[in-house]
């Protein structure tokens, strides 16, 4: 018990990655369109080692519909978004990872 650490040794280790206010906006913006909609009915946001994950449910016992990642020290970008396994997306600016999401618009015939 001898040992003496610096808590500012132990916090640059344990660096929390977490989405910021002007992420979160535009992640809750998208979520509640989608609810409102009917499409989505849940989410939840997990924080692990060296990446914060916003996970989007269609029913909340299920597994998540898509998971939207941050992960500042990927080669592939720092957003990046899962439908399963299957990566859809990633880019550095959340706006065009998220542009995945938008309605494709349909011509109907009267």
């Amino acid at each position: 018990m001898s040992d003496l650490y610096r808590l500012a040794d132990h916090r640059a280790r344990r660096r929390t990655i977490s989405f910021d206010r002007r992420e979160l906006g535009q992640l809750l913006s998208l979520y509640s369109m989608r609810v409102r909609s009917g499409e989505w009915r849940d989410y939840a946001i997990d924080f692990r080692p060296g990446m914060a994950i916003f996970s989007i449910f269609r029913h909340t016992a299920e597994s998540p519909l898509y998971a939207i990642a941050k992960v500042p020290s990927s080669n592939a970008g720092v957003y990046m978004i899962y439908n399963g396994p299957r990566k859809l997306a990633h880019g550095d600016v959340l706006e065009d990872v998220l542009s995945v999401f938008e309605r494709k618009l349909k011509l109907l015939s009267s």
